[in-house]
């Protein structure tokens, strides 16, 4: 007797046997690539929610209130003003000025801005300027004389402590506003000073009345430019210039006319030759030693 399947499994088989004919012309296997497996994996794991307390607790430390903890210390309180802040600008600048040396004062213009200010504005204020007896150079004294733009009288004389000054810090003074208006300069002692600054600066001194340069190691150069660019002098300190000579002497008597008083003691010049420069000017007062060297110049 012969079995013969029922019509539910023949289907079955039949769809069994096509799945499989399938799946064999299908290509081979091959691994699944890592990108794959790690977009298939779970999340991380997230531990459970905390406590009410301690959220409350981390909140409270995140916000700075800390349980158990002392605050921190409160921000002290600004420092007032000083006194010396709540000066008016004008007030400072005339306490500045009282200040003795050049180089407290140079200090005291690195302060603030306010103060450098202060500093420009007692400079050029003032009338009269000594260097003397103040360690300065040449770019110190020059940029001093530039802020001071009303200056009259100006004092370079050189003691034992003195300023030394070279014909380049009479070059860079000459180039000041306030050199035209002076009245008086004084360049006692200076032996790194020729005629190369001494003319440089006489030069543009056109209102100078009084003028000391005794001490120094000028020639008749010097005395021609003196007599050429200054006619209003009255007065000239010629003390101990060993390099002049009686033709520098007529040149500048020449040329001042309204010339009071030269003072030529320590010269080499022949007594003889005065008698020229009173033939030249009567009233001419020729002084032999050093009775003016360190006479106060009154500043119109």
């Amino acid at each position: 007797m012969v079995m013969r399947p029922r019509p539910q499994r023949a289907a079955k088989f039949q769809a069994m046997g096509a799945r499989h004919v399938a799946s064999s012309s299908r290509e081979p296997w091959r691994p699944r690539p890592w990108s794959k497996y790690k977009q298939s994996r779970p999340p991380p794991f997230s531990p459970p929610r905390r406590a009410r307390g301690e959220a409350t607790e981390a909140k409270r430390a995140m916000a700075g209130v800390v349980i158990g903890v002392a605050p921190p210390p409160a921000t002290p309180p600004e420092e007032p003003e000083p006194h010396v802040e709540r000066l008016p600008a004008d007030l400072l600048a005339h306490v500045l000025s009282l200040l003795p040396s050049f180089h407290d004062l140079a200090m005291a213009g690195g302060v603030s801005r306010r103060w450098r200010r202060a500093v420009e504005r007692s400079l050029a204020g003032r009338r009269r300027m000594s260097f003397a007896g103040q360690r300065t150079g040449d770019d110190s004294t020059a940029r001093f004389v530039r802020a001071a733009i009303n200056l009259r009288d100006l004092d370079i004389s050189r003691s034992c402590w003195g300023c030394q000054i070279t014909d380049q810090g009479l070059i860079r003074i000459s180039t000041a506003d306030c050199v035209k208006n002076l009245t008086s300069i004084s360049l006692w002692g200076l032996a790194g000073i020729t005629d190369n600054g001494v003319i440089q600066l006489v030069s543009r001194a056109h209102s100078l009345q009084h003028l000391n340069i005794g001490g120094t190691f000028i020639t008749d150069e010097s005395l021609y430019a003196v007599a050429k660019s200054c006619i209003n002098l009255k007065s000239i300190i010629v003390w101990s210039c060993r390099h002049v000579t009686e033709a520098g002497l007529v040149a500048l008597v020449g040329g001042c006319r309204r010339l009071e008083c030269i003072n030529v003691g320590g010269m080499r010049v022949p007594p003889e030759s005065f008698a020229g420069l009173l033939a030249i000017r009567p009233a001419l007062q020729i002084r032999s030693i050093p009775q003016i060297l360190n006479a106060n110049v009154q500043v119109s």
